[in-house]
């Protein structure tokens, strides 16, 4: 990035998030990720649509080896960009992924991205196509599925080059309302300038 994009970066960052330039801002930052993951995302995340669909794809995925895990990941990142997705299309078109789409969209802005997974960490919705699809070698699963119930990770802000838009992630374990066991994890990109 040449150094006068990168100075105006910072600028807006630091015009945008103030709250990161001290220790008590941000923990503020932190309280309101917490925050929105505890009530909005909590608010609709034990929907039967993303449960069941979760639910399915532990099925479907149970005997899945590493090595299958990987192929599945090398062929969704293959995909990316092309004409034929085969393994991508089925993820991000179908109920889950059209409710967490509406979910964004009521969001007003303040969800830029949102996706499901399942307990092997792969993504079973998405709000749309993510750049891989096993999620399970990432803190945003490793810090919250396995940890189980009621497990949160919060993601730094960054600079999301596709929509230039800053953004932190908040994950959090899904758990099954039926049985209140962890089947798989969901994450949300929130726009940091609207926190």
């Amino acid at each position: 990035m040449p150094r006068r994009l990168a100075a105006a970066a910072a600028f807006a960052l630091a015009a945008a998030l103030p709250a990161t330039t001290s220790p008590a801002n941000a923990a503020e930052l932190e309280g309101r990720l917490k925050a929105y993951a505890e009530t909005e995302v909590a608010a609709w995340v034990q929907d039967p649509v993303l449960i069941g669909a979760i639910l399915a794809a532990n099925t479907a995925h149970a005997a899945l080896t590493p090595e299958g895990i990987t192929a599945l990941d090398l062929a969704w990142r293959a995909e990316v960009g092309a004409g034929q997705t085969p393994t991508i299309t089925p993820v991000v078109e179908n109920a889950a992924s059209d409710f967490l789409r509406a979910q964004m969209q009521a969001a007003g802005g303040a969800i830029t991205e949102v996706f499901v997974m399942d307990a092997q960490g792969l993504n079973v919705a998405a709000s749309g196509i993510t750049s891989d699809y096993w999620q399970g070698d990432e803190e945003k699963f490793s810090e919250t599925y396995p940890a189980g119930p009621g497990a949160l990770h919060l993601g730094a802000i960054e600079l999301d080059e596709s929509t230039q838009i800053y953004q932190a992630q908040v994950s959090m374990t899904v758990t099954d309302p039926a049985t209140g066991q962890a089947i798989g994890a969901i994450t949300v990109a929130l726009n940091a300038e609207m926190l």
